[in-house]
């Protein structure tokens, strides 16, 4: 056997699976409102009603009992802490937009709820909803939230509240994580074998829920602190809301492989003696989702399709674009398989009651998507660029007033952007931006042209006091990109970020904002680096190793692979699979079986090394003094392989590139 010295490849963290930081002691320097900015916000809503009861009665409609202090996981941190933003409570201060912080009045409600006769739901445990509806035997549970640890505390709070019962059955909504990640919280794998429990899923699910994160898991993990602002504070300058919910968990994320694959547009089921009627939704907000009814319960279950938020159909973490004609006509036909409920309950949000308040919401959130990619398409055809369209296009009166369309998510600037990448990409057809100068160096000549970076920063200046935030930031920001160490821009700009931020109406644009501002002045926040790959270990345990082995591909430096011909071979001795690897024209293709020439070398693993391996958890000598790993052949062909393997950065520079 032969040792091999390499250092690991890939960094492979879910998007979700982010650990809140500690940043050393540091003076808080942050701003308040200005009067710029107080000025906008008590201009903000118009005549609409922040205070106006009917939400508020909905959102505490059915409350049995509100848990309190934190949930933490095996080596004691903090993963959920349920007072952490409570003091979202009375009106608005200047540095939060009234109606997100009416929101958050909203979300800030945790709790077990009776939803309807033989519905409950736990709210406030985790970004989204644990829905659980009465078997015959036990309890069925929709979506077991992000993480284990939570998704455990939510069901053990039922039991002490309802009753002890088992899990009779496990519904998976759709493939993002904050509807699966806690799966293993609820139910084990042993447990669901042993008697037998289903567990359901759209087609694709699998692939679907696995696949998301592993190309581009750093880049989507860093993109996600400033979306989700896991590094700001809980207090009224930083994070007061996510708009879907409170916060995201940042514990242990697994999943469980579905037995049971809603594979038809409509299918009809039995789950421990409750009839459910499946309807798939692919392609909305998520490329796999299903939505259901109860017909015997007269409840329809609206997953993710309908939301008390307009959503994203573009996220700002990284995500394919979603496609807004699509996801419009499948809540037109929700609406008609939801006509003989007397109840819409939703996977983030409190549910709607009552058959004209289900009509109107569910009508006005069709109309919204559909208005916003009807009007991107009729402005397209008129020649603007997806800039001027964001300027452009405002909701009608009528969809406007609509709390559940209003931007505390997605907003309409961002979807509209969103519909015109969809159809037409990113190019706006003028030449100048055929091949454009890179961002530095047109920055450079920018600053030069202001009459250099004194002066640029003068008038970004000006532009602050004016109030002209926006401005400011775009002046600042070729500044920083010339010189990424000018004090005075880095200062001005998260002065103009908080002031932004704090006139946000959507929570992720004002956590984007505020974490800018914060990097400006503290830097990237310091991460556990092996926090992430703990946490999600269970996860991608269920991950094919061909998506690894794509994200290996996605990592070759492929200018120093230039002019290589090169074949190995990985044989994985639990799953007993093998796959060849060869490097061709600067390409790192894989296949199952063998590679198209002899391999040089062999490397002979099971998955659990591979993963550790890979995430750098352990060495190749470490594995191999274990037993867990050797060789076959030449080591030196596995050694040159490896040392053409980009490690991906984990906190690259966002402010100052």
């Amino acid at each position: 056997m032969r040792t091999l010295s390499l250092c690991a490849a890939l960094t492979l963290p879910l998007w979700l699976g982010l650990a809140p930081a500690t940043f050393a002691q540091v003076a808080d320097v942050r701003q308040d409102a200005t009067a710029a900015t107080r000025a906008r916000q008590a201009a903000s809503l118009g005549t609409l009603d922040v205070n106006a009861p009917a939400s508020f009665e909905d959102a505490r409609r059915g409350l049995i009992a509100t848990p309190s202090g934190q949930v933490r996981n095996a080596q004691g941190q903090v993963v959920w802490d349920f007072d952490a933003l409570r003091f979202a409570q009375g009106e608005a201060p200047p540095t939060v937009h009234p109606s997100l912080w009416r929101q958050a009045r909203l979300n800030q409600t945790p709790g077990l709820y009776q939803v309807h006769e033989g519905i409950w739901q736990l709210r406030g445990f985790d970004l989204a909803n644990l829905t659980l509806i009465q078997g015959r035997t036990g309890w069925i549970v929709v979506d077991p939230l992000t993480t284990q640890e939570t998704a455990a505390a939510a069901l053990a709070f039922a039991r002490q509240h309802l009753g002890a019962q088992p899990v009779s059955g496990l519904v998976f909504t759709h493939s993002h994580v904050d509807h699966f990640g806690g799966a293993l919280g609820v139910l084990t794998a042993q447990d669901a074998q042993a008697r037998g429990v289903p567990i359901v899923a759209p087609v694709g699910f699998m692939e679907e829920a696995t696949s998301e994160n592993v190309l581009l898991g750093p880049a989507m993990s860093r993109r996600a602190g400033f979306m989700y602002g896991s590094q700001l504070p809980r207090d009224a300058r930083g994070v007061v809301d996510n708009g879907l919910g409170m916060a995201v968990a940042a514990g242990r994320i697994g999943i469980l492989p579905p037995t049971v694959l809603i594979d038809q547009p409509t299918q009809a089921l039995d789950i421990d003696g409750v009839r459910f009627v499946f309807h798939n939704v692919p392609g909305s907000e998520a490329p796999a989702e299903m939505v259901f009814e109860l017909p015997d319960l007269r409840a329809f279950g609206a997953a993710e399709l309908v939301s008390q938020t307009l959503h994203n159909l573009y996220t700002l973490r990284g995500a394919k674009v979603r496609d807004a004609l699509a996801w419009s006509r499948y809540i037109d036909g929700a609406i008609a398989h939801a006509s003989r409920a007397d109840v819409v309950f939703l996977q983030h949000g409190w549910p709607v009651w009552g058959r004209e308040r289900i009509d109107t919401f569910m009508t006005t959130q069709r109309d919204t998507y559909r208005y916003l990619h009807d009007q991107t398409v009729r402005l397209l055809n008129a020649g603007l660029t997806p800039g001027e369209i964001a300027e452009a296009v405002q909701l009608p009166s009528t969809l406007a007033a609509q709390w559940a369309s209003r931007g505390y998510y997605g907003t309409v600037k961002h979807n509209v952007r969103a519909v015109a990448q969809f159809y037409l990409g990113w190019f706006d057809a003028h030449p100048a931006t055929l091949d454009p100068l890179p961002p530095v160096e047109a920055a450079r000549r920018y600053v030069a042209l202001a009459g250099g970076a004194d002066a640029a920063v003068a008038a970004a200046r000006q532009a602050y006091n004016a109030g002209d935030y926006r401005w400011a930031a775009e002046l600042l920001r070729h500044v920083l990109l010339a010189d990424s160490n000018n004090a005075a821009a880095k200062d001005l700009m998260a002065r103009s970020f908080e002031q932004m931020g704090y006139a946000a109406e959507s929570a992720p644009w004002r956590n984007f904002y505020l974490t800018g501002a914060q990097e400006l002045r503290q830097g990237p926040a310091p991460r556990n680096a092996s926090a992430p790959r703990s946490a999600v270990a269970d996860m991608l345990m269920q991950t094919p190793i061909p998506q690894f082995l794509d994200a290996m591909a996605a990592s070759l430096n492929g200018p120093r692979a230039d002019g290589l011909r090169l074949a190995v071979a990985l044989r994985f001795t639990d799953a007993q699979e093998n796959h060849g690897l060869w490097i061709e024209n600067a390409v790192l293709h894989h296949r199952p079986g063998t590679p198209p020439w002899p391999a040089a070398a062999t490397l002979v693993l099971t998955k659990p090394a591979f993963l550790r391996l890979m995430n750098g958890q352990a060495t190749p000598q470490e594995l191999a003094t274990a037993g867990a790993l050797r060789i076959e052949g030449d080591a030196q062909a596995l050694r040159q392989l490896m040392a053409l393997l980009d490690k991906p950065a984990r906190d690259f520079p966002i402010m100052t590139r």
